[in-house]
């Protein structure tokens, strides 16, 4: 308290006291102190402890802690990371960092939905869970783009893919061309221009004019298979394996790769230009409805049922 001159123990849960305080340095105080509102609130804290520590001026609402803990951690993640866009599953430092943000983003929405219909002159059921103007101008500094009106994994891939470029990467077209905290870039980005026609109008507007991006033309999108053209491409696959091990007691995960133009569709997926078919599923899944299969199909395959 006397080194940060604090009138109140507001330790946020990111805090490590410096090394240069000799015995205690290097110490995870925000995470004690968050343990001991816990306890606190269970009842499990003793008087005499309570007492010293109120003497320090500790905070013991939950709420408020949790908030500060929370943003505190927010901060920290944003920093590293580009952008405060984690994911539900997310853990940082030891907080649910990715749950505290889904809820802080719920709020925000609560808050967004009241204004509006006061706005519009209607009546608000009720204020509760509504996120403050203050916190949310908070979490606004931490990152603009923290609670968007769309799907917050898409935002996240934006992000990053703005990010790359920014730092002088080039913008990534294809699968694999970038693969960052986990998202691949590119098969994002071409994703996009392939369902253009799918975003709001905003979302369009936002990836033209900071990523040059635009609808991918007729002759740019994949020719879409027909049902006997993805048999045929599945059947080549299963002859190529059976060429080479004499059965078809295929791997469930196996996944077998034709060369360029070995499939009849001419596609190419692989990122040498090979086809890539996911043979040991498509097995799988012709064994489990093979009594609907055509007779043709069945004498095609030519294997053990």
């Amino acid at each position: 308290m006397r080194e940060t001159g604090n009138s109140a123990l507001r330790v946020p849960y990111t805090v490590v006291t410096p090394e240069d305080w000799g015995g205690v340095g290097g110490y995870p105080l925000g995470q004690w102190i968050a343990e001991q509102r816990r306890a606190y609130a269970a009842g499990a804290l003793e008087a005499g402890r309570v007492a010293e520590l109120e003497k320090l001026g500790m905070v013991w609402s939950e709420q408020e802690a949790a908030w500060a803990d929370g943003a505190a951690v927010a901060k920290e993640y944003a920093t590293v990371h580009g952008h405060f866009l984690p994911p539900t599953t997310a853990v940082w430092d030891g907080h649910p960092i990715g749950v505290w943000a889904k809820n802080a983003r719920v709020a925000a929405c609560r808050a967004r939905e009241n204004e509006e219909l006061r706005a519009a002159g209607r009546p608000v059921p009720s204020a509760a869970g509504a996120m403050t103007e203050a916190r949310r101008d908070e979490l606004d500094v931490i990152d603009p783009g923290w609670c968007p009106a769309w799907d917050t994994g898409w935002q996240r891939c934006y992000r990053l893919v703005q990010n790359h470029v920014q730092a002088g990467g080039t913008l990534p077209k294809a699968a694999g061309d970038a693969v960052v905290q986990g998202e691949d870039l590119g098969r994002w980005v071409t994703a996009q221009r392939y369902g253009w026609e799918q975003l709001l109008p905003v979302q369009q507007w936002i990836l033209e004019n900071t990523l040059g991006l635009q609808a991918a033309e007729e002759d740019e999108r994949p020719v879409k298979q027909t049902q006997d053209a993805k048999w045929a491409l599945n059947l080549a696959a299963a002859r190529a394996f059976f060429a080479r091990e004499g059965h078809l007691r295929v791997p469930r995960k196996h996944v077998e790769k034709l060369d360029a133009g070995t499939g009849p569709t001419g596609r190419q997926d692989g990122a040498d230009g090979g086809v890539v078919v996911k043979l040991g599923t498509w097995l799988d899944n012709v064994r489990k409805r093979a009594a609907k299969l055509p007779e043709q199909r069945r004498t095609d395959l030519g294997m053990r049922w």
